[in-house]
Formats: C-alpha cells, sequence, structure tokens
C-alpha cells in the first residue's frame, strides 16, 4: 500500500510541474504577437514585425512588401499592418 500513496503523489508532482510549465509558456507569448507591418524605409518599404526595432526585409516597392508581409502573417496566423508613406494606416488584413 504505501507504493500507491508513493506513485500518486509522484504523479501529483508531475502534474503541477506540467501545469506550470504550460502556464508560464502562456504568459511568455501574450507580449508578444506576429503582426506585419509594412513601412517606409528610407527610400524604399520595409516589413517588421510588431514590437520590433530592426526590419524583418527590405523591398523597392510596396506592393512586394505586402507580399512578404502577407506570407508571414498567413504562416503565423496574424495580421498585416500597412502604412502610408507618411506612416499613418492605410489597410488591416487579418488571417487568423
Amino acid at each position: 500500500m504505501p507504493s500507491s500513496k508513493r506513485s500518486s503523489s509522484w504523479i501529483d508532482i508531475l502534474m503541477e510541474l506540467v501545469e506550470v510549465f504550460f502556464k508560464s509558456s502562456r504568459r511568455s507569448t501574450q507580449g508578444r504577437t506576429w503582426h506585419q507591418h509594412v513601412v517606409p524605409y528610407k527610400d524604399a518599404w520595409a516589413v517588421r514585425r510588431e514590437g520590433n526595432k530592426r526590419i524583418t526585409s527590405k523591398h523597392r516597392r510596396q506592393d512586394t512588401a505586402i507580399n512578404k508581409a502577407k506570407r508571414l502573417a498567413r504562416k503565423y496566423k496574424a495580421d498585416v499592418i500597412i502604412h502610408r508613406e507618411d506612416g499613418t494606416i492605410r489597410d488591416r488584413i487579418n488571417y487568423e
């Protein structure tokens, strides 16, 4: 009988560990998103992930930057936010 109590407590500990792991992984992903912004960059256009300072890719034309952002957004089930040359938002496309 003592072994069944021991295994029960071992299972409880394992379940607690799994629960803590999943809770912590959910918390870490809440702050980051995969939304892709198409923004003016110097004399060209760039794709930048939301929250990043660095750009993902640089393109001569806005339509090629939009296509790249759409591919990434589809892959990660995110949004594409398209900006105008003055930085204001022109359009938003949802891929969730």
